[in-house]
């Protein structure tokens, strides 16, 4: 009888063992399963902060004065960058201008940069280039897209192989390039481009070249990049 009591009571035991197992490997399990869920979650928002914080330190008024000062070898350049089309969710798309400090109102270049995330760590700057371009110069002045009214996405002529791919490499800086000799130009004899950006908060350093056949420079500067200090922040939303 003790024997029959002793099985009774330990099949009891193993059973209210197993059961509590089972109720402590649920909770393990919805605990992990609601971790991973936060954790992505996470990601999923620092990829979308990483891109927004991408743009607005690429959104602003810049300018090459300072260095043109200390280096002869290099011009006093503005650069404009706004944000235009916000409703658009399809990317963040930005107008730029670059103009000489002694010829503001006739820029030499002017483009639509599409901004947008390829993957967790790596996002993607395309250059459309605008036709008439002249007839936007100066546009900005009044921080107001309705100057770009006329113009649509589906208008630009997107320069095939310029698009420049960045890293977040730090937490105060963006890097990122061109892809080889994919950039093609016939600008002033050249065959391709290059551009070489470092992005901050407070500087977009930049070294655009332009290269022949035989990939001789044969325009851009020639001892390092640009740099182009913002000296006016413009709000990305």
């Amino acid at each position: 009888m003790k024997i029959k009591r002793y099985l009774k009571c330990n099949k009891s035991n193993l059973y209210n063992n197993r059961k509590n197992y089972e109720v402590v490997l649920n909770k393990i399990l919805k605990i992990t399963l609601f971790m991973l869920v936060l954790v992505t979650n996470a990601k999923l928002s620092a990829q979308c902060d990483d891109l927004k914080l991408l743009a607005s330190w690429m959104t602003g008024s810049f300018s090459s004065y300072e260095q043109s000062q200390t280096d002869t070898n290099f011009y006093d350049i503005r650069l404009e960058m706004m944000r235009i089309w916000k409703l658009r969710d399809d990317a963040i798309w930005l107008y730029v201008e670059q103009a000489m400090s002694t010829n503001l109102e006739k820029p030499y270049r002017q483009r639509i940069y599409r901004l947008s995330k390829i993957d967790d760590t790596t996002f993607e700057s395309k250059a459309y280039e605008i036709k008439n371009p002249l007839r936007f110069a100066r546009g900005w002045l009044n921080r107001n897209e309705e100057f770009l009214a006329t113009l649509t996405p589906d208008s630009l002529i997107e320069r095939q192989g310029c698009a420049i791919i960045l890293k977040r490499v730090a937490e105060d800086k963006f890097v990122g390039s061109t892809i080889g000799k994919n950039c093609l130009s016939k600008l002033r004899g050249a065959e391709y481009t290059t551009s070489e950006v470092t992005i901050t908060a407070e500087q977009l350093i930049s070294w655009d070249r332009g290269f022949n056949a035989e990939a001789k420079q044969v325009w851009g500067a020639e001892t390092g990049d640009y740099i182009f200090d913002k000296i006016i922040d413009y709000p990305l939303e």
